[in-house]
């Protein structure tokens, strides 16, 4: 049993009240941890650590300097990338293989991509006949980072890296479901000697803890990740602030298959697609739209690719599949199942739980889930269940497969999968989402714009965009 602190100026505290949530294991159900029930106050306290950096030496740190310690956290995080995949995997109930290849080291390569991007940083210069102009980037202030359960450490360290290259003071909010690998980061943050109060975290509820922090007046930019119900809130909240707000939030993307695609690639990239992560990623592809001569064709190879996937121990280096967040969120998935069956749909594989043994029968573990013949325009097909569930629907026309693929009200990615290289130009320059791949799913530049449109999000951020929202602009006019 662990039992998590803040980590707020420098010190580990506990809540000011002593109050405490449980943390539990979503595979088995038991009491990993404890946090802090965190509040209002802790924010508080919180945010003037943060400032209080911000007026000594942080707010005085060269972009070298901040650079340097960017790196420092990397190795720090390296150095520990067993051990935190280990609590990744036990806190998310994901595969620990899955943690270590894609959260762990996108956490290490998100703290030194910034530290390199902040060293090669350009800003503009306009000369005019009798002055000259010039920009600086300057650090919002104390910005405030709130993260959902899905890519704990890989989203709080795309949030950090460029917040604290920028020269931010940072108040991070994890999910209260997922507090491990936060408290881990806030121990290498502590030993790379970062100054007090330039990194804080605080555990807690949204609904008290991240409330306090979009509301607060000492923060001057927000950053979340989540629901897009929750960003609406945080929207609204920041906003009336005036604060800076980038806000990702959810998607219900397309998986777009013509009957030309290359079915080496195709196969094993749409069903990857369909199911990292338990289909707990905000980019899953959870509708397949495939041309109608290649679906009988598709679905068989599909369902044969989907039931041979390793669901099982996530701490088992083997296992491809592991448990769903809590048995609450696993509910949610079969109430959409169940709806799904009301609306007509067909079960090709899975809408079932597994019969787990030992510690495990206890885990919120739900079947790789296949359904054919929904409505395009039924709940199933339009909301997003954010869970191991993809519906297949078939199209005739490249128009109709991009007006099926924008008519849902998210717009944040979507792949393509074709060998016509003009037809994947033409499509994705017409699907209105923030992300488009092409013959390929997840492939990562850190330097080209993350997000999305319609009731996906707000903003953009990734390489130069996150150097954007961390700082803002001042020109200089010297005359001549």
């Amino acid at each position: 049993m662990r039992e998590l602190k803040n980590y707020i100026g420098g010190s580990f505290l506990p809540a000011s009240s002593g109050a405490l949530l449980e943390n539990r294991a979503p595979a088995t159900g038991e009491v990993i941890a404890t946090i802090p029930a965190s509040g209002a106050s802790e924010i508080d306290a919180a945010v003037a650590a943060g400032r209080a950096a911000l007026a000594g030496p942080w707010g005085r740190s060269t972009v070298a300097e901040r650079a340097d310690l960017l790196d420092a956290i990397a190795d720090g995080i390296a150095r520990r990338a067993d051990e935190l995949a280990a609590l990744e995997s036990l806190d998310t109930g994901k595969p620990v293989a899955l943690a270590r290849n894609m959260d762990i080291a996108r956490a290490v390569a998100n703290f030194r991509f910034f530290a390199g991007a902040v060293r090669h940083d350009e800003t503009g210069c306009h000369e005019m006949a009798d002055a000259i102009n010039y920009t600086q980037r300057r650090p919002l202030g104390v910005v405030g980072l709130i993260t959902p359960w899905n890519l704990p450490l890989y989203l709080l360290s795309w949030k950090a890296a460029p917040a604290l290259a920028c020269g931010n003071a940072v108040v991070a909010k994890p999910s209260e479901l997922t507090p491990l690998t936060a408290s881990a980061l806030a121990e290498v943050i502590h030993g790379v000697d970062l100054p007090a109060g330039t990194f804080n975290l605080v555990h807690g509820l949204g609904a008290e803890a991240g409330a306090a922090l979009v509301s607060h007046p000492g923060v001057a930019g927000i950053s979340f990740t989540g629901g897009t119900s929750t960003g609406a809130q945080v929207g609204a909240a920041a906003s009336a602030g005036f604060k800076k707000l980038s806000l990702e939030l959810g998607g219900k993307n397309a998986t777009v298959v013509f009957a030309d695609a290359d079915p080496a690639i195709t196969l094993p990239g749409v069903l990857r697609a369909s199911f990292t992560n338990q289909g707990q990623v905000c980019l899953c592809g959870s509708r397949i739209l495939v041309e109608r001569r290649y679906l009988e064709s598709f679905l068989s190879r599909f369902r044969t690719a989907v039931e041979a996937l390793t669901l099982g121990d996530p701490s088992d280096p083997g296992t491809e599949l592991g448990s769903l967040i809590s048995a609450a969120h696993r509910e949610k998935v079969e109430h959409y199942v169940a709806l799904a069956r009301a609306e007509g749909g067909t079960i090709v594989t899975g809408g079932s739980r597994p019969a787990m043994q030992g510690s495990l029968a206890g885990g919120a573990f739900y079947r790789p889930t296949v359904i054919t013949g929904l409505p395009i325009d039924s709940r199933v097909a339009q909301e997003e269940i954010f869970g191991p569930v993809v519906t297949v629907h078939p199209f005739d026309t490249e128009e109709e497969a991009v007006a099926l693929a924008n008519g849902v009200p998210y717009g944040l990615a979507a792949s393509v999968w074709t060998r016509d290289l003009t037809r994947a130009h033409r499509v994705a320059g017409a699907l209105d989402v923030g992300m488009v791949w092409v013959n390929t799913w997840l492939k990562r530049d850190l330097r080209v714009p993350f997000g999305g449109v319609k009731a996906s999000g707000v903003g953009r951020e990734g390489g130069a965009h996150s150097l954007a929202f961390y700082t803002h602009d001042k020109n200089v006019c010297i005359a001549l």
